[in-house]
């Protein structure tokens, strides 16, 4: 049977070489699509560390990032994927931090906590050959494609309610839609007159992202609502904390089992991420990929811990990229760990990105929250769609929207465990699709 073609038209493919400026501006837009900083800026601020070691926190995240990036990229998976903070292990850091004392003692609790987890996580990969027969068997192309779609329209709320409805300063909710519908406005229509023009308009569509945003930045700036003053305080250089040698790590039986139980959910956050990958670039993952991709989520969770930062994952926006750019060359992404890293250690150029306003990031991570979701109903539609696996499908995005809305309060009064799941409407929504489809009979 002939194949049908491809419905992503992919400019180049992931072993495709691509010149040096072409790879810089696609890695940097995807680190630009990217919010590393806010993982490590929530810690910081709840265990409200002075303001050094709050800016050596994030430098860790970005300088993590960038490694993890790189590795798995270029040397495990070698797939275009770029590793960011994972926002499921806020919960747990958190209360891990703060049971040993918080500030900078609940630190190292945290990563005394999450370097046992790495390491296990890495052996179930390669070494093992263990994880790509757990996925064969929880997660068939149904769930992965299920995972897809909650991953994408999870977000949707999170990209609204977090960079667009959330107000900061002088700033109002009108202000801020407006500023997210003009980076979205530009980016939908730099991706379509770049298709509708074919090989003339490539272009148009490997500078989409960028071009949005500086188009919501030059709105933001008429509003008053651009500053760099950030950037002229910042350091130009200076090197984040490490493990063991800045600072002291603490060993805990429970909860390096609590991070572990985490690991396991940040495990199936990322395997979603790698099913959305593979379904932009049309390619199923082989086993030995699979397996290669635990051990470098592994290795780069366990430098993540050693760089005193938190787990990483496969961050799903990037996927949207590739979709909207058509480079999946992982010249492009070894471009970006390069930028992660030097965001890291170059203090001007991060507070660059974290100048660009939320309702602009807020306004593409919106348009790609969307084509992430449509390439999970692309791998779902093989499918027969009976009623069992509709609610394979369907109830997961109901979980994870109930994740996502249900009251803090309430939550606050569940058992820790349960308050740590329920932190990540995504690993919560993944859970549930694994679990319906082992138990939901199957139509005969």
């Amino acid at each position: 049977m002939e194949k049908d073609a491809p419905e992503v038209s992919l400019i180049a493919q992931p072993d495709d070489p691509l010149p040096l400026s072409k790879a810089a501006l696609l890695g940097l837009q995807h680190v630009l699509a990217m919010d590393v900083y806010i993982v490590p800026f929530i810690i910081a601020s709840v265990l409200a560390l002075a303001v050094g070691d709050a800016a050596a926190f994030i430098q860790s995240a970005f300088v993590a990032a960038g490694i993890a990036t790189l590795i798995q990229s270029q040397v495990f998976m070698r797939l275009p994927v770029v590793q960011g903070p994972s926002f499921v292990p806020i919960g747990a850091v958190l209360a891990i931090a703060f049971a040993a004392g918080g500030g900078m003692a609940g630190l190292s609790a945290v990563v005394g906590a999450l370097i046992p987890g790495a390491i296990l996580v890495t052996l179930l990969g390669t070494p093992t050959r263990i994880f790509h027969r757990l996925v064969e068997r929880f997660v068939p192309p149904i769930v992965g494609g299920a995972i897809i779609i909650v991953v994408g329209v999870a977000l949707m709320p999170v990209a609204l309610r977090e960079s667009v409805f959330k107000v900061h300063g002088n700033a109002t909710v009108g202000g801020n839609i407006i500023l997210a519908f003009i980076s979205a406005a530009f980016l939908v229509g730099c991706m379509l007159t770049g298709m509708k023009l074919g090989a003339k308009g490539t272009w148009l569509r490997l500078l989409s992202v960028i071009i949005a945003l500086a188009a919501g930045c030059v709105a933001a700036a008429f509003m008053g609502r651009l500053s760099f003053a950030a950037v002229a305080d910042a350091t130009w250089f200076s090197l984040p904390k490490f493990a063991f040698l800045d600072l002291d790590v603490t060993f805990s039986l429970s909860a390096a089992l609590t991070m572990l139980i985490v690991y396991i959910v940040v495990l199936a956050e990322t395997t979603g991420t790698w099913f959305a990958v593979g379904a932009v670039l049309d390619k199923p993952l082989s086993d030995e990929q699979i397996d290669r991709g635990a051990t470098g989520e592994g290795i780069g969770c366990l430098i993540s811990a050693l760089l005193c930062s938190t787990p990483v994952t496969g961050y799903s926006s990037n996927a949207g990229i590739i979709a909207i750019t058509g480079i999946a060359s992982r010249a492009a992404f070894a471009a970006a760990g390069i930028f992660l890293v030097l965001f890291g250690l170059i203090g001007k150029l991060s507070a660059i990105i974290a100048s660009i306003p939320g309702p602009v990031i807020g306004g593409v991570f919106g348009v790609l929250c969307v084509i992430i979701a449509m390439n999970g109903f692309r791998v779902v539609r093989s499918a027969v769609l009976n009623e069992r696996n509709m609610l394979v499908i369907g109830l997961p995005i109901l979980m994870a929207l109930f994740a996502t809305l249900v009251p803090q309060d309430f939550v606050k009064t569940l058992p820790d465990f349960v308050q740590y799941i329920l932190g990540s409407s995504i690993a919560f929504g993944a859970v549930w699709a694994i679990l319906l489809h082992q138990i939901l009979p199957e139509t005969r």
